[in-house]
């Protein structure tokens, strides 16, 4: 087992199910990610940087991708959601919807990708 799967063993069971949803359609979109921690946080790893890390806090889930960037490039896909600078906020009631997942997938993983590169 890694950081991810150990954290959602102990969450409820709505939440665990849509957070793994969440993790399987980062590993189809990013399959050399790995389970680690970044930030503190059980995360996705893509070469070596926090890709996604996926957290339940008393009020509210977030998805949390590790880059202000990225949130700011999806924001306005996100009508109704909260958001901050690193984190998108919903619940089991309004998750995230899929589309905008794969585009914070991917930017992350692009971001990653051209931070490599220099």
């Amino acid at each position: 087992m890694g950081e991810v799967t150990d954290y959602y063993a102990t969450l409820p069971t709505d939440v665990r199910e849509l957070f793994d949803g969440i993790r399987r359609r980062a590993l189809e979109l990013v399959p050399d990610a790995v389970e680690g921690r970044s930030y503190g946080m059980p995360a996705l790893l893509y070469q070596g940087k926090g890709l996604l890390s996926t957290m339940q806090t008393a009020k509210h889930l977030a998805i949390y991708p590790f880059s202000g960037k990225v949130v700011s490039q999806v924001a306005d896909c996100l009508p109704g959601f909260s958001l901050s600078s690193g984190a998108v906020r919903f619940s089991t009631a309004q998750p995230i919807p899929v589309d905008v997942l794969d585009d914070i997938l991917q930017l992350r993983a692009h971001e990653i990708d051209a931070g490599r590169v220099r």
